[in-house]
């Protein structure tokens, strides 16, 4: 059975949930997931869990993403993107340097306000759903980090391109909204592009369509990426015997060395699991043997 990550160039108009029902039957396995879901109207990369590598999905969802972003000045909508409904519109176009000004603002920890539109969910309800309704809730801010927020060049009168690397949890519409209304004119987000995520960039990225011809030509699984590449930032360790064993009974076991989180293989080089050594004390994070 096919199992692995496929790392996806999420075309535009797709939902991340679209996406992996494709690979469900053109790989013709059921376990499917996803890792940072996109908007339908963004692209980029989306990671995709295959077989039993859906159990390191959970760990994909932490860390750094980076986006290239399309924020239009003048408009505000209800959805903070161009898909919404517009509420109101400003003549008002602030040159480089009143967008220069206000971004320092937006770097760094601060706090964001989910949208109305969103999955979060209040009562058993999804915030859109309610939305949907013409109702809207009271959203606690949550914190988040944009580690960078670069401006870049002007596309025209009211279109500036942002480049965000940012942590889990953060609306790119948000902040492009939030932008403009720092500057007084109301923003929205007119597109919307993830460069790089779980380690993942775009050229590790293969399209729906490459997928399809890989799967025709019986190559599918040469664009499966092993489960350990999604933890390729930690150390990694062989066991042997009686170590392994226990590694594999999923019993804590001793191993002298420096504390800290390990990838573990064993003697014939396969992935086992990513682990935790304190005190000489290993102990299972997640197997995936």
């Amino acid at each position: 059975m096919p199992c692995g990550i496929l790392v996806i160039d999420k075309p535009r108009d797709w939902t991340s949930m679209d996406v992996c029902a494709k690979v469900r039957r053109v790989l013709g396995e059921r376990r499917v997931g996803h890792a940072g879901t996109l908007d339908p109207m963004a692209t980029g990369v989306l990671t995709v869990f295959v077989g039993r590598a859906t159990r390191a999905a959970e760990f994909a969802e932490v860390g750094q993403k980076t986006y290239e972003a399309l924020l239009r000045l003048g408009t505000e909508t209800d959805t903070q993107d161009i898909t919404g409904t517009i509420l109101r519109t400003s003549q008002e176009r602030p040159d480089r340097a009143a967008l220069e000004a206000v971004l320092p603002r937006f770097r760094g920890e601060i706090q964001q306000i989910p949208p109305m539109y969103s999955a979060l969910k209040r009562g058993g309800k999804k915030l859109y759903e309610l939305a949907r309704q013409g109702k809207s809730v009271e959203r606690e801010p949550r914190t988040i980090t944009i580690s960078a927020l670069e401006l870049g060049e002007r596309h025209s009168d009211t279109d500036w391109s942002l480049r965000v690397e940012c942590s889990k949890g953060t609306y790119i519409r948000t902040l492009c909204h939030d932008i403009g209304h720092a500057l007084g004119c109301g923003g929205t987000m007119a597109a919307l592009r993830r460069t790089a995520a779980s380690g993942y960039t775009l050229d590790d990225a293969v399209t729906l369509e490459e997928l399809l011809r890989a799967v025709e030509e019986g190559q599918a699984e040469a664009l499966l990426r092993p489960v350990d590449s999604l933890f390729a930032e930690y150390p990694a360790l062989k066991l042997w015997g009686r170590a392994e064993q226990l590694c594999r009974n999923g019993n804590p076991f001793r191993l002298s060395g420096e504390d800290g989180t390990y990838r573990f293989y064993a003697a014939d080089g396969s992935f086992l699991m990513l682990g935790r050594r304190e005190s000489g004390l290993v102990r299972t994070i997640k197997s995936f043997f």
